[in-house]
């Protein structure tokens, strides 16, 4: 050839007069030419343009700019003959390149896929929705049970162990109001009487013609308050052990209730969703819904079993746990209240001693934490 078209070294294969190729360099020039493309350049942008082996010119490649990248574009190289490039060909065919940049496979190589991205606008909007369809048809059972048309699950049992236990509470806190009543007209009492017998001892220094006589009640006065001290401290005592019974026992069982009777409602709501699907025709359009009816009425009735469990046995504990109380406070009240109008003072201090209950002594501050350690 008189004049030769400037060559690149990775791109110039020998061929042989038959036009074979060599093989011994086949494999390095494929790789040399993946490594001159530019990155988002794909080979299926690349015209190959090849003549006749009696020609004197190569075969020449043909790259344009690629139109997704603002790489510049890429010189003429030389090329192989078709023999030569068909390989390159063949694996250039297994990648595609989409408009976005994503490679997506067609007929083999590594498969890449992408991650599905979670909208939490979206969560919250199918948690809305299931909220909104779980309390429409809650309601819809409320009504048609007070205007008497829809059907109610009844454990007679636990249902008048349940009215039982609300109408004890109502008649342990009208015995706590009087209670506290008694407190606070007796300690109104005690404060009196302890203002009488210091009136009766600052009399009985000053009339000496009546020394004695004022002495004398100023003495019953302050034992009155005395003792009056002791029963106040007995009857609050009752008071706060009632109190953590109604407020707090009961109260935490009864909410236990409150739990168990929306899960019984929820439970009819969905049953008599399915009985109605169940009336109906059976057809491709009901059947995925009868099954998904199915499913979420037998989840309900889980939960309604577990909540009928659990009442049961906080029935059980509480009823044992307030007898024991109810047994010990009851003493107390009645033993303390015989002792103080009998004006047995020490029957009195020996109930207080019984259940363990210390007086605070009027005037001085509870001790320190130094001080009971």
């Amino acid at each position: 050839m008189a004049q030769e078209s400037p060559k690149n070294s990775a791109a110039e294969i020998p061929v042989t007069s038959n036009g074979e190729v060599d093989d011994s360099r086949e494999h390095g020039f494929n790789r040399d030419l993946k490594r001159s493309l530019p990155a988002g350049l794909g080979l299926s942008e690349t015209q190959i343009t090849s003549h006749g082996f009696d020609n004197t010119k190569e075969g020449v490649i043909e790259a344009g700019a690629f139109q997704g990248s603002q790489a510049p574009p890429l010189p003429s190289v030389m090329s192989p003959s078709r023999v030569a490039a068909s390989p390159l060909a063949q694996q250039g065919s297994d990648l595609i390149v989409p408009a976005g940049g994503q490679r997506t496979q067609t007929k083999s190589g590594p498969v890449i896929l992408a991650d599905e991205i979670k909208n939490p606008a979206m969560e919250k909007l199918e948690l809305v929705r299931k909220w909104s369809l779980n309390t429409y048809k809650c309601t819809r059972q409320i009504i048609s049970e007070k205007l008497g048309r829809g059907s109610r699950t009844v454990d007679l049992e636990l249902e008048a162990q349940i009215d039982i236990l609300r109408d004890n509470k109502k008649k342990y806190e009208n015995i706590l109001r009087l209670a506290q009543t008694l407190s606070t007209q007796l300690f109104q009492m005690v404060h009196t009487q302890r203002q009488l017998g210091d009136a009766f001892a600052d009399l009985s220094l000053k009339s000496l013609e009546l020394h004695e006589e004022f002495g004398y009640n100023a003495d019953t006065q302050k034992l009155l308050a005395k003792n009056g001290e002791t029963l106040l401290g007995a009857i609050n005592f009752f008071i706060a052990s009632v109190n953590t019974l109604v407020n707090k026992t009961i109260e935490d069982t009864l909410m236990t209730v409150k739990q168990y009777e929306s899960a019984r409602i929820e439970y009819d709501a969905y049953r008599t969703d399915l009985e109605e699907l169940n009336l109906g025709p059976r057809d491709a359009n009901t059947l995925p819904k009868i099954e998904q009816s199915q499913h979420l009425f037998q989840a309900h009735k889980e939960k309604y079993d577990k909540m009928r469990n659990d009442v049961s046995i906080k029935l059980k504990f509480l009823e044992e746990n307030k007898v024991k109380v109810l047994h010990n406070q009851l003493v107390l009240f009645h033993n303390a209240i015989a002792a103080y109008f009998a004006g047995n003072q020490k029957q009195l201090e020996q109930t207080l001693k019984q259940f363990h209950i210390k007086l605070k002594t009027p005037g001085v501050d509870a001790p320190s934490w130094l001080e009971e350690q």
